[in-house]
């Protein structure tokens, strides 16, 4: 049976990446709500708990508060932040509010040897506006930081950390150690999480969940969604039918090139027309989300009628997916935007989903498809999202927009791909290109061609570089190519003239502008 570790979520924007750097220690973890039910975080038998950062203040009247049912099962905990603060209130420590706040990198000190962390001094990233005042009976101090004279506390006694500063951050340089170090070293947790044992965990809850029932695949050709499919295939074999639905919101010569790569056993649906009828009129984007959803179902569900109405449906839903549309099973955070495949599902809906990568981030789904023998250019070829070219053009949907917005895509892509920045297999290049592509802005500007006046739309630009598509940076690319693509599109799209580049990390911005 796999190690697991928990994470209790107390509102923090990191808290997913927690898991992320729990699993590149290769134990695998899963989040909760703080207040999840006891009965549901302990069935799983869980190796020991990591509490997360949060927003609130300890001492507030409402504040998330430590479950008495973690303190009382002899298993490990690591507070960070937040976390620190309510474990150490929880135990008799004090915390306040603090008139020297630490929010970015800080310098941390060891004051004695510990198991969980290095010795000497190291840079970590801090975000706090109260500290710890009082450590609990039976603690030590670990670490200070100049403003943080208790950075880290320890007892070894009851196996109870906790840390002020946040470790799950590429900020922290020594953070992933130091996790490893709670997981694998204080824990006792067995690291080993790695695609083979996550594909053996997948096949066995598909064959559990469905049975001999016949199984309906949505495939689009992505990643996500073709690694789904194979794992259950993998489960269920002949059982599974996979259908590819052109909703006319495809890249360039998308559909052919789904086709070629899924071969002959695939089923394709053309809904063109149902599709942008139903997005006729609609600029919101959340809408476009819920009705892409919808419609997708509803495709799905005359489809399965044809197939001999299965009652299973697959989706190649990934972590970030359920993350960022607040699903409630697993998530104290913020709705950052509903996907279609998430929150855009009418309540309605005959299927039952069967979701085997619902819990796995990118880079873990990307490991799989490889493990399961994958060609490499699709795990590696970068993500589309499920609404495809709905949510990259803003505004309303029309046909000479899309149209106009796979041309400048196209190109942008084109130039990338023979400048090398895109690359279709596994690359450790740090600078590598995750996703890019055009957006489509509801916004027109003066320009000049030919010397006549024009007002047209504007294009933007994005590429990122990521690991998990949770945070990314922009991707700094030569301007001798940013403007070979500027000229391209300007003089062979025609309605737009003018060409941007967007220069935002994720956070504050997401990587999709819509």
């Amino acid at each position: 049976m796999t190690d697991t570790m928990i994470v209790l979520d107390f509102g923090s924007q990191t808290s997913q990446l927690i898991c992320r750097r729990v699993r590149e220690a290769q134990v695998y973890c899963e989040l909760f709500p703080w207040d999840a039910p006891a009965k549901s975080v302990m069935e799983l038998h869980p190796a020991g708990f990591i509490l997360s950062g949060g927003p609130a203040s300890v001492y507030d009247q409402s504040a998330p508060i430590v479950p008495a049912y973690v303190l009382e099962s002899g298993r490990p905990i690591l507070g960070i932040c937040y976390g620190m603060q309510a474990l150490a209130m929880a135990l008799q420590g004090r915390v306040a509010s603090s008139t020297a706040r630490e929010f970015g990198l800080a310098q941390v000190e060891t004051r004695v040897a510990n198991p969980l962390l290095p010795d000497g001094v190291y840079t970590v990233w801090m975000s706090h506006g109260d500290r710890l005042e009082e450590m609990p009976p039976g603690f030590q101090v670990l670490a200070s930081s100049p403003h943080s004279p208790i950075a880290a506390m320890g007892c070894p006694e009851k196996q109870f950390y906790g840390v002020q500063f946040h470790p799950e951050v590429h900020h922290t340089p020594c953070g992933g150690e130091i996790l490893r170090r709670f997981v694998v070293d204080v824990c006792g947790a067995k690291p080993d999480w790695t695609p083979e044992s996550i594909i053996t965990r997948a096949v066995r809850r598909i064959h559990t969940q469905v049975g001999s029932e016949p199984v309906l695949a949505a495939v689009s050709g992505g990643v996500d969604s073709s690694v789904a499919a194979a794992l259950v295939r993998r489960a269920i074999g002949d059982q599974l039918s996979a259908v590819f639905v052109d909703h006319g919101l495809l890249r360039k010569g998308e559909r052919g090139q789904v086709q070629a790569a899924l071969g002959s056993s695939l089923i394709t649906v053309d809904a063109v027309d149902t599709f942008l009828s139903a997005l006729k009129g609609v600029t919101e984007p959340e809408t476009k989300r819920r009705i892409i959803g919808e419609t997708f179902i509803r495709v799905f569900e005359r489809e399965a009628t044809r197939l001999g109405s299965p009652h299973f449906l697959v989706q190649g839903t990934i972590y970030p997916d359920v993350v960022e549309s607040d699903a409630p099973d697993r998530s104290k955070g913020h709705r950052i935007k509903t996907h279609h495949n998430v929150g855009g599902l009418p309540s309605d809906m005959k299927f039952e989903l069967v979701e085997p990568l619902r819990y796995l981030f990118k880079d873990e789904v990307r490991l799989v498809g490889e493990a399961l023998g994958l060609p490499g250019e699709m795990v590696w070829r970068q993500p589309f999202p499920g609404p495809g070219l709905a949510v990259r053009c803003l505004g309303e949907v029309t046909p000479a927009r899309l149209e106009k917005l796979r041309e400048a895509d196209a190109i942008f892509i084109e130039e990338l791909t023979r400048a090398g920045y895109l690359k279709p297999h596994r690359t450790d290049d740090p600078g590598r290109i995750a996703q890019a592509f055009a957006a489509l802005l509801p916004v027109q500007s003066v320009g000049v061609m030919g010397d006549q006046r024009t007002y047209q739309e504007a294009i933007v630009l994005r590429a990122v570089t990521t690991d998990d598509f949770m945070t990314a940076d922009w991707a700094r690319l030569p301007d001798d190519l940013l403007a070979l693509v500027s000229n391209r599109i300007v003089n062979e799209v025609e309605g737009v003239n003018r060409v941007v580049y967007d220069i935002t990390t994720k956070p504050p911005a997401t990587i999709e502008w819509e």
